[in-house]
C-alpha cells in the first residue's frame, strides 16, 4: 500500500486501474441487474455471470491502457494469470455476497422511511456488490500488479 503513496508511477496504475474497474463495476452491476431484475436469477448466480463479463472487460483495458508496457509477456499467459487471479477474487466474493445479502435486506427494511424509485432488495443487492468489488478490487489490483503484469517496471 505504501507503494501508491511514494511511487508516482504505481499511483498512476492504481488510478488507471481503479478506471477499468468503475467500467468492469458498469459491466458487473448492468449485468446482475438486468439478470436479478427482468430474469429473476438469483443474486449469487447473476453476480457470478456478472463478475465474468467484467473480468473479460478488465482484462482487455487493462493490457491495452492501465499495463501497455507490460505486453512483452504473451497474450495467453497473461490472460490465464488474471483469470487465475480473478478466480480466487470470486471465491473471495461469492461468500461475500452470500453473507452480506441477508444482513443487508434486513437493514433496508427497517428502514424507517420508504426508499424512492426502487425497492429495499434493490439497494440491499446493490450495497452487497458494491462492498464485494471494493474488496475484490484491492486483492485484484496488487496481486495483478505483482504476477499478471511482473514485467513493468
Amino acid at each position: 500500500m505504501t507503494i501508491l503513496v511514494t511511487n508516482q508511477r504505481e499511483r498512476t496504475r492504481f488510478l488507471r486501474f481503479a478506471t477499468v474497474g468503475v467500467i468492469g463495476a458498469f459491466v458487473d452491476f448492468g449485468i446482475m441487474n438486468l439478470l436479478t431484475g427482468i430474469f429473476k436469477i438469483p443474486l449469487v448466480i447473476a453476480g457470478t455471470i456478472s463478475f465474468l463479463a467484467a473480468v473479460i472487460s478488465n482484462f482487455t483495458w487493462n493490457r491495452y491502457w492501465t499495463y501497455p508496457d507490460s505486453r512483452s509477456k504473451p497474450i495467453l499467459g497473461q490472460l490465464i494469470s488474471f483469470t487465475i487471479v480473478n478466480a480466487i477474487g470470486i471465491a473471495i466474493r461469492i461468500p461475500l455476497l452470500a453473507v452480506l445479502e441477508p444482513i443487508m435486506e434486513s437493514l433496508f427494511v427497517r428502514l424507517p422511511v420508504e426508499l424512492p424509485f426502487f425497492s429495499a432488495k434493490f439497494y440491499a443487492d446493490n450495497l452487497t456488490l458494491a462492498v464485494a468489488v471494493i474488496v475484490v478490487m484491492f486483492w485484484n489490483f496488487f496481486v495483478n500488479r505483482y504476477w499478471t503484469y511482473n514485467d513493468v517496471k
